[in-house]
């Protein structure tokens, strides 16, 4: 009666502990991989589990085998060996191999290999970073981004009371420009389960210059998403098709038609059995549909397979370990390490992460930085000492200390060949409403402006001030015509004038604080506008002045400007007077 009993328990017992796993492994996701920590968690719950099952079955049978006095008692100790030795000496082996994995896989034992991850090349910033217009440059950062998204779906009636915007904004190229595109989540549990049928109908793209939001509607809603449940969630979806590929967080993008996907990055540990995080390849899930496939070169119009937290890593892997373990300790020869926070720069239809790179003390600038490739992971590194970010946003925030305005962190450009900090300034409530341009190795040159043209045009004239650029490199661009169409327009509380030339289908714009004789300029008056050059059909100018009409016999005699170009008076720091009331 006792062996029968101990053979009912033993089964029932083994039934539930597969139970019991199957449920662990569809919540959690452990992937089948002795490389991967989660399957060992996944292995020594489920054993434990089926022990705990065992005991209770033991102590039930004891105690029935003693209510009926059966011939033969279970002996309890007996039991327990029977039934828990396979899978205490599995537990005790996987124990042994954690402990010698971690140790193989240990930096002490191979810093030299940490330090191959990622080795950066020698780059010359003037020439691998082409110098780009104002309006090429992002404006907003990822909490800009964010509002301007959630207030664009405020907008929609038929999808704010069961859509809200998830938190992604990732960066990418689309069409040449740099964006942020976000999916739709469902509001809650019961709106996912009356719009799961159709799916999240749109995602949102925000273009980082222009800041316009565009909601883009699909003819057939995205079915996987991160915010799925079931067999349709990203992480779920991608388990059950790869049980053995370890994943890094999946990413939001949209191909060159539109199309969106969710780009996985496979994890590799490629030093000992759990040292050396690296990536191969990555798999396209396509959002609408789900069909999935695995590439080991990724395509061109991917942006993001590395994410920047773990280049960041493995540089900080290099510039620890490149003299060795011990060197990291004592001594600390060369030993650099990444500054806190990194911002992205577009560069030839790829985004580049960009992160300062400072020693190992607790100085407050750089020796240079760094930018890699987030699809290739190929990094250079720039040797060009100055100031540190947060340093850099401090003396920026100097300049309208009385307007109260807080930086955001920088994003590195190259303005007149010149390595700069460019930042937005926002008041209280998170608004933008100035721009700066901190100069990386003299970061007590700084110019502000209203606007991102006036900021510029500031800095550079800071530069041929300080004896870093001369006159002649200052374009001033000036367009004389005469005007056929002029508006204006208030924007944020200042006046902007749009001035139209004969024979030319460009507005340029001027805020009437920059420039007082722009709202005394009428049609047919002749003027001198200061403007970069481009094709937009908007263009911000530098400046405007208006010429009288002389008869052309004198007009080289008589030609005399009415109203000077406004050029305020700039100090070290390009602050003005002006800069309150503008």
């Amino acid at each position: 009666m006792s062996k029968k009993l101990f053979t009912k328990s033993t089964i029932r017992n083994i039934i539930l502990t597969i139970l019991f796993a199957a449920i662990y492994f569809y919540v959690v996701l452990p992937p089948i991989n002795l490389q991967s920590p989660d399957f060992y968690t996944f292995v020594f719950i489920s054993f434990a589990v089926y022990c705990a099952l065992s005991l209770a079955s033991t102590i039930s049978g004891s105690v029935k085998a003693h209510m009926y006095k059966t011939e033969e008692e279970i002996n309890f100790f007996a039991a327990i060996k029977s039934n828990c030795r396979i899978p205490f000496i599995i537990c005790v082996i996987l124990v042994v191999v954690v402990i010698i994995g971690s140790i193989i896989s240990s930096v002490i034992f191979n810093a030299n290999k940490y330090s191959q991850l990622l080795v950066p090349e020698a780059g010359d910033f003037a020439t691998d970073i082409d110098e780009i217009s104002y309006t090429q440059i992002p404006m907003l950062d990822e909490d800009s981004a964010k509002k301007l998204g959630d207030r664009k779906l405020g907008e929609l009636s038929d999808m704010v009371s069961q859509f809200e915007v998830a938190d992604d904004y990732n960066q990418i190229n689309y069409k040449n420009e740099p964006v942020r595109v976000t999916p739709l989540i469902y509001g809650d549990l019961i709106k996912w389960f009356n719009n799961r049928s159709e799916g999240l109908p749109a995602y949102i793209i925000i273009n980082m210059v222009t800041q316009e939001v565009e909601v883009v509607r699909l003819e057939e809603g995205m079915k996987y998403s991160t915010c799925e449940h079931f067999g349709r969630n990203v992480y779920r979806h991608l388990r059950f098709k790869y049980p053995t590929f370890i994943f890094d967080e999946p990413s939001f993008e949209i191909d060159d038609n539109g199309v969106p996907y969710w780009v996985c990055p496979r994890i590799v540990k490629t030093i000992g059995l759990f040292g050396g995080e690296d990536i191969k390849g990555a798999v396209l899930m396509n959002a609408i549909t789900g069909e999935c496939e695995y590439y080991e070169d990724v395509p061109e119009w991917i942006d993001k397979v590395y994410s920047d937290d773990l280049i960041i890593e493995q540089y900080d892997y290099y510039g620890t370990y490149k003299n060795g373990f011990f060197n990291s300790i004592f001594g600390q020869k060369d030993v650099t390490v990444t500054t806190d926070g990194s911002n992205y720069i577009a560069i030839n239809d790829d985004v580049y992460v960009y992160t300062g790179i400072t020693s190992v003390g607790s100085d407050e600038s750089n020796v240079g930085f760094i930018l890699s490739n987030m699809r290739t992971k190929e990094t250079k590194y720039y040797a060009i000492p100055g100031a540190e970010e947060y340093s850099a946003m401090s003396s920026a925030e100097g300049v309208v200390q009385h307007l109260s305005y807080k930086a955001t962190f920088p994003l590195l450009l190259n303005i007149s060949s010149e390595p700069t900090y460019f930042m937005a300034l926002k008041d209280s409530a998170d608004l933008v409403k100035m721009y700066a341009m901190v100069n990386v190795q003299q970061y007590q040159i700084v110019a502000t402006g209203s606007t991102v043209a006036e900021c510029e045009q500031k800095y550079v004239e800071l530069l041929a001030s300080k004896g870093i650029l001369s006159s002649d490199d200052i374009d001033t661009g000036e367009i004389v015509g005469t005007i056929s169409d002029i508006r204006t327009a208030v924007i944020d509380g200042n006046t902007f004038v749009y001035i139209k030339l004969d024979g030319s289908d460009i507005y340029y714009s001027i805020s009437a604080a920059d420039a007082p004789v722009a709202v005394l300029l009428s049609v047919g008056d002749t003027v001198a506008i200061s403007a970069p050059e481009s094709q937009d059909e908007i263009v911000n100018a530098y400046s405007v002045k208006r010429k009288e009409s002389v008869p052309e016999s004198s007009q080289e005699q008589n030609n005399t400007d009415v109203e000077s170009e406004n050029q305020p008076g700039s100090t070290e720091n390009g602050s003005d007077s002006n800069a309150e009331d503008s």
